[in-house]
């Protein structure tokens, strides 16, 4: 117990603790958003534009700046989904639900808007389309171009089986750090750098310079005694000290 006491004391065992703390709850967090909303993909980075509007040419990167509220999706965005029950997502297009799900193709998450859905033989099929594409048939204009094309397959649309959730919140400009660290090879080397850096500051640099305090050779010269002022009335216009 007295051993514990004296290591909570310690700066360094402070730091240790709420570093893994820090760690403990980012993982708890991210594993609790998985049990919350009920889908192992509860946060995801757009990479693509094809859920971007055109503004006047502008391209995906100016649109999130510029359009960081609208109501459809920019590369850099981050989305929290949540899972669903199929027969719960609103197909009423252009209030549609925007859902991520595997491409029917080659298994790639795709997040795009609900146009229409259809049931066949029990099963639920859903025809999307990015609210980007097709241009100038772009959200939320009535699509005639565009559309996803998995939807002219017989069934059309995407299967209730390959639909992951919709989304239901959008965090604009942050995922910019994950696309920065994915396509970029200096990304990884930069972050492991600033932890590394982190690290120095923290921990190195404090312990060599208790290590040098300790090292520095002691003042060996006795202290010198200190003189004393007393203010005395003034005698022949002169003040004295003794």
């Amino acid at each position: 117990m007295i051993a514990l006491k004296k290591m909570w004391k310690n700066d360094y065992f402070k730091t240790i603790i709420a570093f893994v703390l820090i760690v403990a709850i980012v993982l708890g967090l991210f594993f609790g958003l998985e049990l919350g909303l009920k889908t192992t993909y509860p946060l995801l980075t757009v990479e693509s534009g094809s859920m971007s509007i055109p503004y006047d040419g502008a391209d995906s990167f100016w649109l999130s700046i510029m359009h960081p509220f609208d109501r459809t999706l920019s590369i850099g965005d981050i989305i929290v989904v949540q899972g669903v029950n199929i027969k719960d997502l609103n197909a009423n297009y252009p209030n549609s639900d925007i859902i991520i799900f595997h491409s029917p193709i080659d298994g790639e998450l795709i997040v795009h808007r609900i146009i229409a859905k259809e049931t066949i033989n029990g099963i639920t099929y859903f025809q999307t389309k990015g609210d980007g594409n097709g241009y100038p048939d772009t959200w939320p204009k009535t699509p005639t171009s565009g559309l996803d094309p998995w939807d002219n397959n017989n069934p059309p649309g995407v299967p209730q089986n390959l639909v992951v959730g919709k989304v239901i919140m959008r965090i604009p400009w942050f995922g910019w750090i994950t696309l920065f660290m994915r396509d970029n090879s200096l990304g990884l080397p930069i972050i492991i750098g600033v932890i590394l850096l982190l690290v120095i500051i923290e921990f190195i640099i404090p312990i060599i310079r208790e290590n040098s305090k300790k090292n520095k050779p002691q003042n060996t010269t006795p202290p010198q005694p200190q003189m004393s002022l007393i203010r005395k009335p003034l005698i022949n216009g002169y003040l004295r000290a003794v």
